[in-house]
């Protein structure tokens, strides 16, 4: 949903929902706890969480996870309208470069992204501004 924009109250709810989903990570090794709250056109909230592997690589972020969920219940990419991330940090959380890469092929370059905290600040930015310059399949055609 390109140009989006959310207030203070959606953002707040989406935070909310993201804690929510933060308390089901599967985080044995890092101890780690992130949530993530995708919003799609109807409304309805989608959940992630991080879960962790001995192996490390087939582990999977918390904002991956609620993005792969709602396309595979059959919500189109770039439909969505937000999402939260948080993590138990003293600050808002950064999605990590690899989330940044797959939010800037899932959901579209404005999509507002609120980064929070449990307890502390948090933020409202864009998919564009977290990966400025993205990969992406619009620039492979130039």
């Amino acid at each position: 949903m390109t140009g989006s924009t959310i207030d203070n109250e959606l953002a707040g709810r989406l935070l909310e929902a993201a804690k929510e989903a933060r308390k089901r990570a599967y985080i044995p090794y890092s101890g780690f706890g992130v949530g993530a709250a995708l919003l799609d056109q109807e409304g309805n909230i989608h959940y992630g969480c991080n879960i962790e592997n001995a192996a490390y690589s087939p582990s999977n972020c918390a904002e991956r996870t609620a993005m792969f969920s709602a396309i595979a219940q059959g919500h189109a990419p770039r439909s969505f309208k937000a999402m939260a991330v948080v993590a138990d940090t003293k600050g808002p959380v950064s999605p990590c470069g690899v989330c940044r890469q797959v939010m800037s092929e899932l959901l579209g370059p404005d999509t507002p992204v609120v980064l929070g905290s449990m307890e502390g600040p948090w933020e409202i930015t864009k998919v564009a501004e977290l990966l400025p310059g993205a990969f992406s399949l619009e620039s492979e055609n130039k």
